[in-house]
This record gives C-alpha cells, sequence and structure tokens, in this order.
C-alpha cells in the first residue's frame, strides 16, 4: 500500500483465529485435548485427526488442515464419518466446546484496540467462526469492536465476502477506506471481492510467500498495527 491508501484508512476488520489470537497456540492443544476425549468415547481418533489435517503425535495443524479457515459446519462434517459413537450430539458438543476455549492473544488487545479508537479507527471482527464462540473468546475486549459476526451471523462465511461488505455499509466508510486483516488466503480472497485492502499476518499457519502475493502487505503480526498506521 501507498502512504496515501494507508492514510485513507478509517476502517479495521479483523479475522480472528490466526490475526487477533496465534493459531496453532490456541488451537493445537485444544484440538489435541478433544480428539483425546472422543477417543474416550470410542472414536477413532487417528483417523479423525488426519480428516482435519491434524499431527496427533506433534500436536499441531498442518498448514492444509481445513480447520484454519473452516467454519464449526465445515469442521462437524469432516468428523461426522469418524465419530459414529457420538455422532448424535457432535454438532452441540463441539459449539459448547469451542465457547470453553481460552486462546492466545498475540498482542495485548485492550491496548491495541484503546489505541486504535483513539486514532479514530472504526474496529470489526469477522470470522469463520460462530459469532457466540467469537464473543467468548474476545470477552471483556469484545466491547472495543463496533462490529462481531460469525458465519452463523447471516452474511456467508469467508472467501465469500458478505461479512466485509456488512461490515463496510455499517461503518459508513468506503471500501478503500476499509482493511481486512487476517492470515488466510479465505481472508485475503474475501477482502479483493469486497474492495476493501487486505493485510496479512503471520500469527495463523500460512507463510509468508502463500499470502504475499494476495495482500497489499504482510506483517509479523497485528501487533505492527500502529507503526504501519503511524498510530501513536
Amino acid at each position: 500500500m501507498t502512504r496515501d491508501e494507508i492514510k485513507a484508512l478509517r476502517g479495521l476488520l479483523f479475522d480472528k483465529d490466526g490475526t487477533l489470537f496465534g493459531f496453532q497456540e490456541s488451537w493445537a492443544p485444544a484440538f489435541a485435548q478433544l480428539l483425546k476425549r472422543l477417543a474416550a468415547q470410542g472414536v477413532d481418533a487417528p483417523a479423525a485427526a488426519e480428516a482435519i489435517g491434524f499431527d496427533l503425535s506433534a500436536a499441531r495443524f498442518a498448514p492444509h488442515s481445513p480447520v484454519i479457515a473452516g467454519t464449526p459446519a465445515e469442521l462437524s462434517a469432516l468428523l461426522a464419518p469418524h465419530l459414529s459413537p457420538v455422532s448424535a450430539s457432535i454438532d452441540g458438543m463441539l459449539d459448547d466446546w469451542a465457547e470453553t476455549i481460552t486462546l492466545a492473544p498475540v498482542t495485548d488487545l485492550s491496548a491495541l484496540t484503546l489505541k486504535l479508537r483513539g486514532a479514530g479507527f472504526t474496529l470489526g471482527v469477522a470470522t469463520n467462526d460462530a459469532e457466540a464462540a467469537a464473543r467468548a473468546h474476545l470477552g471483556p475486549v469484545s466491547t472495543a469492536f463496533d462490529y462481531i459476526v460469525g458465519s452463523d451471523s447471516g452474511h456467508g462465511a469467508k472467501p465469500d465476502p458478505g461479512m466485509i461488505t456488512a461490515f463496510v455499509a455499517a461503518s459508513g466508510h468506503g471500501p478503500h477506506q476499509i482493511a481486512m486483516i487476517g492470515d488466510s488466503l479465505h481472508d485475503l480472497r474475501a477482502a479483493a471481492s469486497a474492495g476493501v485492502r487486505r493485510i496479512a499476518v503471520l500469527t495463523g499457519v500460512a507463510a509468508a510467500d502463500a499470502l504475499a502475493p494476495y495482500a497489499d502487505v504482510v506483517l509479523n503480526s497485528i501487533a505492527e498495527l500502529p507503526g504501519l498506521l503511524e498510530v501513536g
């Protein structure tokens, strides 16, 4: 992005997992525990892990894992063939479980959002997770965001642009004044379709060389946003 394009920004829309919160640090331990719990109920944990691109021995997600940018419904569909002992309750169980996970923020979110709001930015969160889970994960910092939507909020899921175009409309800013900040190609493709700026971060699983061709700028993390935006 040019200096003028950066100066024009008035709205910042964040992905959640891999952007506000480190992906592997947050979700890999949680999924390792979930698969252990399911194995105790008779589930073939190795087969379930393979279906979602999770390395059980390393307790890490593979870069190609569909969980990284997927929706809860997509996760359920991937796991369902392997969960016959508990399949009747899997959807509700996954939703309840997801809301209880404590995620690892990549930086002090309260301080960051206070700084950005103080500089006049409209802030939002658009995640392929469920909205209730997103609000639970954000906790007290959720009040810093003017807009929080998930894949079940009525605007579709990324890489479709619906969540982003809804944020543009709600913010009152033009698309050129909005940046989508995310760690996956889903985020960047949705942003391109919505006509907004694209800021990639490396706190997910994707590497810089995979994201750079689709991004206006690549940052190590959202902690670098104040520097990019020249916010003191």
